[in-house]
């Protein structure tokens, strides 16, 4: 499938309808070459439905929270995701048909409801195991956490809804299908705040089913869980009627909150529940529903309720039961005594227990997903998964540049954006300060101590120099349990932290009020007043009536974002998590209320960005998806706030907007991140097109812009780059009428590095220049790409006929080209076996250069620089010496080679020769000796030179490794040692030319033979 087709099918997905390209947007055919870049890390994010495959011991399939749906054919050792192409975001349920194992569906949105949490888009529905999908019904239910399939027709299905969290919503209840998804109907709902949120089927008996309703609601400023909606329910005619359990005997009194559900397979009559209520825990019911027994009440069971509550009855065993929490806990006698344990992350919130393997599991938790063959003793690790929420992204000034974010349930991660090698792993990243939700800043001045925050007004300096870490809170008062109104400075889950642009010193945070430090957090200035509604109503405790969670994730009336203009000091702006925006000019002196008049209340303002050009000119993005309003928000200002325009046409009306960046560079260039995709705009946000490429469907949390590329960090699927941005600053319309279009490429450092794709690590940039060009049809005769310097000297040259047997590949369209900036290598030839030797032609050096490409006679030129890699203090005199050393080196072996190719060739024409001179032997006597003394000819394979020592090619070879190994000048003693071996090489040519000419002459026409040669080659 064509990247131009992808594209149009995304755009189709996520709503982007009637689109047309307008006189002022450049068509994407020209530039959709362009990749996102999956940097990494690849560590496990949430995941909160899981499921493995009848029949099958390796294949199972999860659905992570942001990321979409994934499989696994190999238990776990790697995951592809299956549903990009077709639809992302969070994902609530999946389930596989045991009738037939091809079909599954899933549904979006999660049970999760964190204060992050991504709704879904309906149920999907696969029937070839998840190659393809297609919609299948419920596009509004928002949020789906249970999905179960009849064992014997996968047509029937059985969805549980939750809805839409954030407002009374009557989508709510259980919904069932008889078509395989065509259509549904709803069989039970209890209220418009209380929707379904777990389900299951009698194992041995599918008109059986069990349900539970869960009367919830989050809020910008609360989380409420329990109410008179939540109840349980027994269906005994395959949802036609309900039976409410909640007054049966033994049942718990009082407000019920969320509930958890499990029939045992052994014995249906047997039934297990977890169930939140001031008298809650673990319930058993031994006669199908109809009495109850609390069997055991340890709150490790039902701590935190509604991020949890899950129960399962073990598929052999119905004395055994699991039931999920922090950790997970596994009784083996009906559910009074429980035994905790982990999985690789911990967080558990799905389990699915092979019906014939008790042993062979699959459990979701905050770090993605992992497997078991032993029943739990040992699992498959999360590290293979790039699914890891993050909150903001920013960058620091080291080389290459590093990624910075806070992983939601882990640790914050600095990570290299790139490397000299083919992939982004492990050992690129690293945990830095702050905690899993907080903002990061590097210090300027050294960018190995880092400050990081997290819930709870964590504020920590982190020295990577010498490994301390250091606690600079605002003002260190712990408020875990206790709502906002309790709080002198009111610290939200994701406050801000940053430097000031204009001072290295300067680090600025905000809770309600704007904070800095000039001393690395050893003191703190209030610098405003209280920037928030401060709306006492808005402040209380979260939770709701049953189960208190304060973490401060609800903290409201705070500012949720900031920025310094970065062209003017003491140019500050604010806005809050309750919809208003303030700007100082005076470096918070006094300040201005100067949120838009035509915007809604109460909205958060998820970003500002002060721009890059004017300190008058600001923008911010906002969100009110929390109050059941998913429409964008973005608006610019160029006169400090005294007016505001919304800048949103374009963008899908469901598409609220977390992010908006100006592009450094590009004036007018906008980039804006929304739930469901990515957008940009060329006109200052008069008008806005999809950027979203080959990038999954996940929400876009943060943007980040560095040296002319594009980072976006996911919730759900890890970090995103756009290597190139000047190839759109380059775009305009009507290129694609033009045959050829060639963009000018971006200055590229003289790096190493190579692109490989790989499902356990992340994808690296590769080294050398990015050429990226258009062409309306493919050539007819030839496309040619060729490469110059300064004095136009070719350098390099590529070619769809081929030149030394490198075909060059192009396709109709956008086309993305790679010099790595090396020259030609040097000549080989057939079972060249060499130890520690090198071929490679050398790097070209810093300067300006110029490609040019061709097609079918017509061309076009640009110029670009090569950049000296900031890592070595190697001059420019230096890398000039190093080039003309191995450039001479190269030449030579290319020259060595070249006759011990002729030696080869001579010695078979002799073979057949049916004559032969008197002195024939003799000749190739002499050949012989000449290729022995240049190359070891006894070597057959790569250890082979162990135990034939090399000859004088493969040790001039390695000075091509020794003095090409880093970007320095070469030694003395490599200079040395290369005129040691050029002289003895050189007598061995000469012998060969003066054989040649005085001998082998007199047999054959040289000159024929060496053409015969350069055809070969």
């Amino acid at each position: 499938m064509s990247k131009l087709i992808r594209y149009g099918i995304l755009c189709i997905l996520i709503g982007l309808t009637g689109i047309s390209f307008a006189q002022d947007i450049p068509n994407p055919e020209i530039y959709n070459a362009l990749e996102w870049r999956l940097v990494g890390p690849h560590r496990g994010g949430r995941s909160d439905g899981v499921t493995g495959v009848a029949g099958s011991d390796h294949s199972y399939y999860f659905a992570s929270t942001g990321g979409g749906v994934w499989k696994t054919v190999d238990s776990g050792n790697t995951w592809n995701p299956v549903s990009d192409g077709f639809f992302g975001g969070s994902i609530g349920a999946v389930a596989v048909s045991k009738s037939d194992t091809s079909v599954v569906y899933a549904g979006g949105g999660e049970k999760t409801v964190r204060g992050n949490v991504s709704f879904g888009y309906g149920v999907w529905k696969s029937i070839d195991a998840g190659k393809t999908w297609e919609q299948a019904g419920l596009e509004k239910s928002r949020f789906i956490s249970r999905m179960r399939i009849h064992p014997e027709n996968p047509d029937v299905v059985y969805a549980a809804v939750m809805g839409d969290i954030f407002k009374p919503d009557e989508t709510r209840g259980i919904y069932k299908t008889i078509d395989g998804g065509k259509t549904w109907e709803k069989i039970l709902f209890s209220s418009d705040v209380a929707g379904a949120v777990d389900l299951v089927m009698d194992p041995n008996n599918p008109d059986i089913l069990f349900a539970t309703t869960w009367d919830i609601k989050r809020t910008p400023y609360s989380l409420e869980s329990g109410g008179p909606g939540s109840k349980m329910f027994k269906s005994i005619d395959g949802g036609k009627t309900w039976e409410d359990l909640t007054k049966k005997e033994g049942f718990p009194e009082g407000i019920l909150g969320i509930m958890g559900v499990s029939v045992s397979p052994v014995n249906s009559q047997r039934v297990y529940a977890i169930i939140e209520n001031e008298n809650g825990g673990v319930f058993v019911s031994k006669d199908g529903g109809e009495s109850w027994e609390k069997t055991n009440e340890d709150r490790n069971l039902r701590q935190r309720a509604w991020y949890y509550t899950r129960i399962f009855a073990d598929s052999q065993d119905e004395e055994t039961v699991y039931v999920l929490n922090v950790s997970y806990h596994k009784s083996t006698d009906g559910g009074k005594t429980f035994k905790s344990a982990n999985a690789p992350h911990g967080d558990h919130h799905d389990l699915w227990i092979d019906p014939e393997n008790n042993q062979r599991m699959i459990i979701a938790d905050d770090g993605g997903a992992q497997i078991t063959d032993d029943g739990g003793n040992n699992w498959s690790t999360l590290m293979n998964q790039p699914t890891s929420q993050f909150y903001r992204v920013t960058t620091d000034n080291s080389f290459p540049y590093r990624i910075y974010g806070a992983q939601q349930d882990n640790s914050t991660v600095r990570i290299r954006h790139r490397n000299d090698g083919r992939s982004i792993s492990e050992s690129d990243w690293e945990p830095t300060a702050g905690g899993e939700s907080g903002w990061i800043a590097p210090d300027p001045l050294n960018n190995d101590i880092v400050y990081g925050g997290s819930y709870g007004g964590y504020l920590t300096r982190e020295n990577h120099d010498n490994g301390t870490s250091r606690s600079v809170n605002v003002y260190p008062n712990n408020p875990m349990g206790h709502g906002a109104e309790d709080m002198k400075y009111r610290f939200q889950w994701n406050f801000p932290i940053f430097f000031s642009p204009h001072n290295p010193k300067l680090l600025y945070t905000t809770s309600n009020q704007f904070h800095r430090s000039t001393n690395e957090g050893q003191s703190w200035e209030v610098i405003s007043p209280d920037l928030t509604r401060n709306d006492k109503s808005k402040l209380g405790p979260s939770g709701g009536p049953i189960t208190k969670d304060n973490t401060s994730v609800e903290y409201y009336a705070t500012i949720f974002t900031a920025a310094e203009s970065p062209v003017k000091a003491g140019v500050l702006w604010a806005g809050s998590d309750d919809g208003l925006v303030h700007v100082t000019q005076d470096n918070g002196a006094t300040w201005q209320n100067v949120t838009p008049a035509d915007m809604p209340e109460w909205l958060q303002i998820n970003s500002i960005e002060a721009s890059p050009f004017d300190p008058a000119e600001a923008y911010f993005a906002a969100t009110g998806y929390k109050s059941g309003n998913y429409e964008p928000y973005l608006y610019t200002t160029k006169d400090y706030g005294k007016t505001w325009t919304k800048i949103t046409s374009g963008i899908n009306e469901e598409h609220f907007t977390r992010v908006v960046r100006a592009d450094p560079v590009k004036r007018g260039m906008l980039y804006a991140g929304t739930e469901t995709g990515m957008y940009y705009s060329k006109d200052d946000g008069a008008s806005w097109y999809s950027l979203q490429l080959n990038l999954p469907i996940v929400s876009i949390t943060d943007l980040a812009i560095k040296e002319n590329n594009l980072i976006a960090a996911t919730q759900g699927r890890s970090f995103w780059i756009i290597d190139d941005l000047t190839v759109l600053h380059q775009a305009e319309p009507g290129m694609e009428n033009s045959s050829l279009t060639l963009f000018k490429p971006q200055d590229s450092y003289r790096m190493d590095g190579s692109k490989r794709k790989s499902l356990t690590s992340g994808t690296n940039r590769p080294g050398g220049v990015l050429v990226y060009y258009y062409i309306k049809e493919k050539p007819q005769d030839e496309l040619r790409i060729e490469f110059f310097d300064s004095k136009d000297q070719p350098l390099r040259k590529f070619s769809t006929k081929g030149i030394n047997g490198d075909t060059l590949k192009v396709k109709e369209g956008s086309n993305e080209f790679n010099w790595n900036l090396r020259v030609e290598d040097a000549e080989d030839f057939e079972g060249l076996i060499m130890w520690s030797g090198n071929l490679t032609g050398p790097k070209i050096v810093p300067g300006t250069y110029k490609v040019k490409v061709t097609l079918d006679g017509e061309s076009q030129e640009k110029s670009f620089k090569v950049l000296a890699d900031p890592r070595y203090e190697a001059t420019q005199e230096d890398l000039v010496a190093q080039y003309n050393y191995l450039i001479d080196v190269r030449d030579k072996l290319t020259e060595t080679h070249q006759v011990i190719k002729l030696i080869r060739q001579y010695r078979s024409e002799m073979d057949s020769l049916e004559t032969k001179p008197n002195n024939l032997e003799m000749i190739k006597e002499e050949m012989a000796e000449i290729e022995k003394t240049l190359y070891q000819t006894q070597n057959q394979s790569r250890q082979d030179p162990l135990n034939f020592p090399i000859r004088l090619n493969n040790k001039l070879a390695h000075l091509s490794s020794v003095v090409g190994n880093g970007d320095w000048a070469p030694t003395d003693q490599s200079y040395e040692v290369k005129a040691e071996l050029t002289e003895k090489i050189d007598v061995q040519l000469a012998r060969f030319k003066q054989l040649e000419q005085t001998q082998i002459s007199q047999i054959f026409n040289i000159e024929e033979m060496r053409t015969k040669l350069d055809k070969k080659k």
